[in-house]
Protein backbone atom coordinates (compact mmCIF):
# COMPACT_ATOMS: atom_id res chain seq x y z
CA UNK A 1 0.00 0.00 0.00
CA UNK A 2 1.24 3.47 -0.93
CA UNK A 3 2.23 5.97 1.68
CA UNK A 4 0.01 8.64 0.46
CA UNK A 5 -2.82 6.12 0.57
CA UNK A 6 -4.84 6.90 3.95
CA UNK A 7 -7.79 4.73 5.00
CA UNK A 8 -11.01 6.86 5.10
CA UNK A 9 -12.14 8.53 8.40
CA UNK A 10 -15.46 7.49 9.68
CA UNK A 11 -18.28 10.55 9.26
CA UNK A 12 -19.90 11.22 12.59
CA UNK A 13 -23.34 9.62 11.28
CA UNK A 14 -21.15 6.33 10.28
CA UNK A 15 -19.03 6.28 13.97
CA UNK A 16 -22.36 6.74 16.05
CA UNK A 17 -24.47 3.58 17.23
CA UNK A 18 -26.85 2.22 14.69
CA UNK A 19 -30.30 3.82 16.22
CA UNK A 20 -28.90 6.60 18.07
CA UNK A 21 -29.74 9.79 15.53
CA UNK A 22 -33.18 8.38 15.07
CA UNK A 23 -33.60 8.68 19.00
CA UNK A 24 -31.78 12.18 19.43
CA UNK A 25 -34.48 13.07 16.80
CA UNK A 26 -37.46 11.53 18.33
CA UNK A 27 -36.68 12.97 21.95
CA UNK A 28 -36.13 16.11 20.20
CA UNK A 29 -39.93 15.81 18.61
CA UNK A 30 -41.07 14.32 22.44
CA UNK A 31 -39.55 17.49 24.72
CA UNK A 32 -40.81 20.26 21.79
CA UNK A 33 -44.48 18.24 22.01
CA UNK A 34 -44.23 18.29 25.86
CA UNK A 35 -42.87 22.35 25.83
CA UNK A 36 -46.03 23.38 23.06
CA UNK A 37 -48.70 21.27 25.71
CA UNK A 38 -47.25 22.97 28.86
CA UNK A 39 -47.64 26.47 27.30
CA UNK A 40 -50.94 25.58 25.87
CA UNK A 41 -51.75 24.75 29.38
CA UNK A 42 -50.34 27.82 31.43
CA UNK A 43 -52.93 30.01 28.58
CA UNK A 44 -55.55 27.77 29.22
CA UNK A 45 -55.38 28.37 33.19
CA UNK A 46 -54.88 32.16 32.69
CA UNK A 47 -57.69 32.79 30.68
CA UNK A 48 -60.00 30.78 33.30
CA UNK A 49 -58.74 32.98 35.88
CA UNK A 50 -58.98 35.95 33.95
CA UNK A 51 -63.22 34.95 32.83
CA UNK A 52 -63.33 33.65 36.86
CA UNK A 53 -62.06 37.62 37.79
CA UNK A 54 -64.77 39.07 35.64
CA UNK A 55 -67.54 37.00 37.25
CA UNK A 56 -65.78 37.58 40.31
CA UNK A 57 -65.80 41.14 40.16
CA UNK A 58 -69.27 41.59 38.56
CA UNK A 59 -71.43 38.97 41.57
CA UNK A 60 -69.21 41.63 44.06
CA UNK A 61 -70.58 44.55 42.15
CA UNK A 62 -74.22 44.13 42.42
CA UNK A 63 -73.81 43.03 45.82
CA UNK A 64 -72.50 46.30 46.62
CA UNK A 65 -69.21 45.38 48.00
CA UNK A 66 -66.51 46.54 45.20
CA UNK A 67 -66.78 49.63 43.47
CA UNK A 68 -68.66 51.84 46.23
CA UNK A 69 -70.95 50.30 47.97
CA UNK A 70 -73.27 52.44 50.01
CA UNK A 71 -71.66 52.23 53.22
CA UNK A 72 -72.61 54.45 55.96
CA UNK A 73 -73.21 57.82 54.91
CA UNK A 74 -71.81 61.29 55.93
CA UNK A 75 -73.42 63.86 58.07
CA UNK A 76 -75.58 67.01 56.40
CA UNK A 77 -74.48 66.52 52.95
CA UNK A 78 -75.35 67.84 49.43
CA UNK A 79 -76.40 64.76 46.92
CA UNK A 80 -74.72 65.58 43.56
CA UNK A 81 -76.08 64.05 40.62
CA UNK A 82 -74.55 64.17 37.39
CA UNK A 83 -76.05 64.40 33.78
CA UNK A 84 -73.57 64.25 31.12
CA UNK A 85 -73.78 63.39 27.82
CA UNK A 86 -76.56 62.90 25.71
CA UNK A 87 -79.51 62.03 27.27
CA UNK A 88 -80.67 58.30 26.14
CA UNK A 89 -81.96 54.23 27.14
CA UNK A 90 -78.20 52.60 26.81
CA UNK A 91 -76.15 55.69 27.86
CA UNK A 92 -74.89 57.08 31.63
CA UNK A 93 -77.85 59.57 31.44
CA UNK A 94 -80.62 57.03 30.95
CA UNK A 95 -83.34 57.87 33.31
CA UNK A 96 -83.23 54.59 34.84
CA UNK A 97 -79.95 55.69 36.18
CA UNK A 98 -80.67 59.09 36.86
CA UNK A 99 -84.06 58.57 38.79
CA UNK A 100 -82.10 55.82 40.60
CA UNK A 101 -79.90 58.38 42.02
CA UNK A 102 -82.40 60.69 42.59
CA UNK A 103 -84.81 58.02 44.73
CA UNK A 104 -81.52 57.12 46.99
CA UNK A 105 -80.33 60.65 47.39
CA UNK A 106 -83.87 61.69 48.25
CA UNK A 107 -84.36 58.40 50.79
CA UNK A 108 -81.17 59.51 53.01
CA UNK A 109 -81.81 61.80 55.39
CA UNK A 110 -78.32 63.32 55.42
CA UNK A 111 -79.28 64.71 52.21
CA UNK A 112 -80.29 68.43 53.01
CA UNK A 113 -80.65 69.31 48.82
CA UNK A 114 -79.96 67.84 45.46
CA UNK A 115 -77.76 69.16 42.63
CA UNK A 116 -78.21 68.30 39.16
CA UNK A 117 -74.48 68.81 37.31
CA UNK A 118 -75.38 69.38 33.86
CA UNK A 119 -73.40 68.80 30.85
CA UNK A 120 -75.48 67.38 27.72
CA UNK A 121 -76.90 68.71 24.73
CA UNK A 122 -79.53 66.22 24.86
CA UNK A 123 -81.31 63.39 23.89
CA UNK A 124 -84.69 61.29 23.91
CA UNK A 125 -87.68 63.28 25.13
CA UNK A 126 -88.99 60.18 26.43
CA UNK A 127 -85.73 59.99 28.60
CA UNK A 128 -85.58 63.17 29.48
CA UNK A 129 -89.50 63.71 30.24
CA UNK A 130 -89.24 60.35 32.57
CA UNK A 131 -86.49 62.28 34.52
CA UNK A 132 -88.45 65.85 34.62
CA UNK A 133 -91.73 63.67 36.02
CA UNK A 134 -89.39 62.16 38.51
CA UNK A 135 -88.10 64.74 40.05
CA UNK A 136 -91.26 66.36 40.10
CA UNK A 137 -92.76 63.79 42.16
CA UNK A 138 -90.02 63.21 45.27
CA UNK A 139 -90.23 67.13 44.84
CA UNK A 140 -93.93 66.62 46.22
CA UNK A 141 -92.97 63.32 48.27
CA UNK A 142 -90.28 65.58 49.87
CA UNK A 143 -91.27 69.29 50.26
CA UNK A 144 -88.40 69.90 52.35
CA UNK A 145 -85.69 68.65 49.71
CA UNK A 146 -84.55 71.31 47.09
CA UNK A 147 -83.60 70.77 43.82
CA UNK A 148 -80.89 72.88 41.96
CA UNK A 149 -79.78 72.41 38.54
CA UNK A 150 -75.99 73.89 37.34
CA UNK A 151 -74.98 74.27 34.11
CA UNK A 152 -71.58 74.43 33.42
CA UNK A 153 -70.61 73.71 29.38
CA UNK A 154 -73.89 72.88 27.63
CA UNK A 155 -77.89 72.73 28.83
CA UNK A 156 -79.91 72.09 25.95
CA UNK A 157 -82.65 70.17 24.63
CA UNK A 158 -83.71 67.47 26.65
CA UNK A 159 -80.82 68.92 29.09
CA UNK A 160 -83.58 71.65 29.50
CA UNK A 161 -86.13 69.22 30.17
CA UNK A 162 -84.44 68.06 32.78
CA UNK A 163 -83.21 70.99 34.11
CA UNK A 164 -86.93 72.75 34.02
CA UNK A 165 -88.08 70.35 36.42
CA UNK A 166 -85.54 71.89 39.52
CA UNK A 167 -86.52 74.54 41.71
CA UNK A 168 -83.80 76.85 40.10
CA UNK A 169 -81.26 76.63 37.55
CA UNK A 170 -77.87 78.11 38.10
CA UNK A 171 -75.27 78.54 35.35
CA UNK A 172 -72.00 79.89 34.23
CA UNK A 173 -72.36 83.24 32.46
CA UNK A 174 -70.83 81.42 29.16
CA UNK A 175 -73.12 78.30 29.36
CA UNK A 176 -74.99 77.26 26.49
CA UNK A 177 -78.75 76.78 26.98
CA UNK A 178 -81.82 76.71 25.50
CA UNK A 179 -82.64 74.73 21.95
CA UNK A 180 -86.43 74.26 23.04
CA UNK A 181 -87.58 71.97 19.82
CA UNK A 182 -87.48 68.53 18.62
CA UNK A 183 -85.71 67.32 15.55
CA UNK A 184 -86.24 64.14 13.92
CA UNK A 185 -83.54 63.43 11.64
CA UNK A 186 -83.08 61.81 8.14
CA UNK A 187 -81.14 61.22 4.81
CA UNK A 188 -83.05 60.85 0.81
CA UNK A 189 -80.66 58.75 -1.36
CA UNK A 190 -82.90 58.57 -4.10
CA UNK A 191 -81.16 60.78 -6.46
CA UNK A 192 -77.97 59.11 -5.69
CA UNK A 193 -79.55 55.52 -6.43
CA UNK A 194 -80.81 56.84 -9.78
CA UNK A 195 -77.12 57.98 -10.44
CA UNK A 196 -75.72 55.17 -9.35
CA UNK A 197 -78.40 52.95 -11.01
CA UNK A 198 -79.20 50.93 -7.95
CA UNK A 199 -83.22 49.71 -8.13
CA UNK A 200 -84.70 50.27 -4.54
CA UNK A 201 -86.63 46.74 -3.81
CA UNK A 202 -89.13 46.79 -0.90
CA UNK A 203 -91.88 44.78 0.78
CA UNK A 204 -94.10 45.68 3.37
CA UNK A 205 -97.21 44.84 4.91
CA UNK A 206 -99.09 48.00 5.83
CA UNK A 207 -99.06 51.25 3.10
CA UNK A 208 -97.02 53.08 5.90
CA UNK A 209 -94.74 50.73 7.57
CA UNK A 210 -92.05 52.37 5.54
CA UNK A 211 -92.49 55.29 7.15
CA UNK A 212 -89.44 58.31 6.12
CA UNK A 213 -87.38 55.94 4.28
CA UNK A 214 -84.42 56.97 2.88
CA UNK A 215 -84.07 55.06 -0.11
CA UNK A 216 -87.69 55.69 -1.52
CA UNK A 217 -89.07 58.78 -2.73
CA UNK A 218 -90.46 61.05 0.10
CA UNK A 219 -94.27 60.65 0.59
CA UNK A 220 -96.38 64.06 1.38
CA UNK A 221 -99.03 62.09 3.53
CA UNK A 222 -96.09 60.19 5.72
CA UNK A 223 -94.08 63.56 5.56
CA UNK A 224 -97.02 65.34 7.37
CA UNK A 225 -97.63 62.34 9.73
CA UNK A 226 -93.89 62.76 10.65
CA UNK A 227 -94.51 66.63 11.56
CA UNK A 228 -97.44 65.93 13.11
CA UNK A 229 -95.46 63.29 15.62
CA UNK A 230 -92.55 66.32 16.29
CA UNK A 231 -95.24 68.83 16.88
CA UNK A 232 -97.05 67.09 19.46
CA UNK A 233 -93.70 66.09 21.59
CA UNK A 234 -92.64 69.84 21.13
CA UNK A 235 -95.96 70.97 22.68
CA UNK A 236 -95.18 68.66 25.92
CA UNK A 237 -91.54 70.32 26.17
CA UNK A 238 -93.13 73.96 25.98
CA UNK A 239 -95.46 72.63 28.86
CA UNK A 240 -93.20 71.14 30.69
CA UNK A 241 -90.93 74.58 30.03
CA UNK A 242 -93.32 76.86 31.13
CA UNK A 243 -94.68 75.10 34.68
CA UNK A 244 -91.20 74.18 35.71
CA UNK A 245 -89.80 77.89 35.24
CA UNK A 246 -93.88 79.55 35.98
CA UNK A 247 -93.64 83.25 36.53
CA UNK A 248 -89.84 83.47 36.12
CA UNK A 249 -90.11 82.88 32.24
CA UNK A 250 -90.18 85.96 30.20
CA UNK A 251 -91.07 84.33 27.29
CA UNK A 252 -89.88 85.60 23.47
CA UNK A 253 -91.20 85.36 20.23
CA UNK A 254 -88.05 83.40 19.20
CA UNK A 255 -87.93 81.56 22.89
CA UNK A 256 -89.63 78.12 22.25
CA UNK A 257 -87.95 78.04 18.27
CA UNK A 258 -84.69 75.83 19.28
CA UNK A 259 -82.23 78.79 19.74
CA UNK A 260 -79.35 78.60 22.34
CA UNK A 261 -78.39 81.49 24.66
CA UNK A 262 -75.18 82.31 26.68
CA UNK A 263 -75.81 81.75 30.54
CA UNK A 264 -75.93 85.28 31.15
CA UNK A 265 -78.62 85.95 28.57
CA UNK A 266 -80.98 82.86 29.91
CA UNK A 267 -80.74 84.81 32.96
CA UNK A 268 -82.33 87.71 31.76
CA UNK A 269 -84.75 85.64 29.53
CA UNK A 270 -86.33 83.58 33.20
CA UNK A 271 -84.47 80.23 31.61
CA UNK A 272 -82.24 80.29 34.08
CA UNK A 273 -82.08 81.78 37.78
CA UNK A 274 -78.39 82.72 38.81
CA UNK A 275 -74.92 81.89 37.93
CA UNK A 276 -73.25 79.77 40.48
CA UNK A 277 -71.70 76.62 40.63
CA UNK A 278 -71.74 72.93 42.23
CA UNK A 279 -69.78 74.27 45.41
CA UNK A 280 -71.64 77.56 45.79
CA UNK A 281 -74.80 76.62 45.89
CA UNK A 282 -74.01 74.00 48.16
CA UNK A 283 -72.36 76.50 50.30
CA UNK A 284 -74.57 79.35 49.97
CA UNK A 285 -78.14 78.04 48.91
CA UNK A 286 -78.83 74.54 50.40
CA UNK A 287 -75.69 75.59 53.60
CA UNK A 288 -74.09 72.29 52.81
CA UNK A 289 -70.57 72.34 51.95
CA UNK A 290 -70.33 68.62 52.02
CA UNK A 291 -70.72 67.37 48.37
CA UNK A 292 -71.39 63.23 47.95
CA UNK A 293 -71.82 61.56 44.82
CA UNK A 294 -74.63 59.69 44.21
CA UNK A 295 -74.66 59.39 40.30
CA UNK A 296 -74.97 55.72 38.99
CA UNK A 297 -71.72 55.17 37.39
CA UNK A 298 -70.88 51.94 34.57
CA UNK A 299 -68.21 50.06 37.17
CA UNK A 300 -65.36 47.72 35.35
CA UNK A 301 -67.53 44.62 35.53
CA UNK A 302 -70.40 46.62 33.89
CA UNK A 303 -68.39 47.18 30.68
CA UNK A 304 -66.26 44.17 30.52
CA UNK A 305 -69.85 42.79 30.34
CA UNK A 306 -71.16 45.15 28.21
CA UNK A 307 -68.31 44.99 25.68
CA UNK A 308 -68.80 40.75 25.78
CA UNK A 309 -72.47 41.16 24.93
CA UNK A 310 -71.66 43.92 22.34
CA UNK A 311 -69.36 41.52 20.56
CA UNK A 312 -71.18 37.96 21.06
CA UNK A 313 -74.66 40.67 19.67
CA UNK A 314 -72.11 41.35 16.73
CA UNK A 315 -71.60 37.96 16.11
CA UNK A 316 -75.26 36.73 16.21
CA UNK A 317 -75.74 39.89 13.72
CA UNK A 318 -73.37 38.40 11.13
CA UNK A 319 -75.90 35.72 11.00
CA UNK A 320 -78.81 37.20 9.79
CA UNK A 321 -80.57 40.28 8.07
CA UNK A 322 -81.51 43.06 10.57
CA UNK A 323 -82.22 46.77 10.15
CA UNK A 324 -82.05 48.96 12.44
CA UNK A 325 -84.07 52.91 12.99
CA UNK A 326 -82.70 55.14 15.15
CA UNK A 327 -85.26 58.04 16.24
CA UNK A 328 -84.09 61.37 18.46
Amino acid sequence: MSDDVRPAQPTDSVSRVPGEWEREVLEKLVFASLKEQRAKRRWTIFFRLVMLAIVAMIVLSVSGVLFGGSGSAPGPHTALIDVEGVIDAGGEASAEKINAALQAAFDEDAVKGVVLRINSPGGSPVQAGMIYDEIRRLRRQYPDKPVYAVVEEICASGGYYVAAAADKIFVNQASVVGSIGVIMEGFGFTGLMEKLGVERRLVVSGENKALLDPFSPRNPAQQAHAQALVDEIYKQFVAAVREGRGERLHETPDMFTGLIWTGAKSVELGLADELGTVDSVARDVIKADAVVDYTVRENFAERVAKRVGVAFGAGLAKTGLSRLWHWR
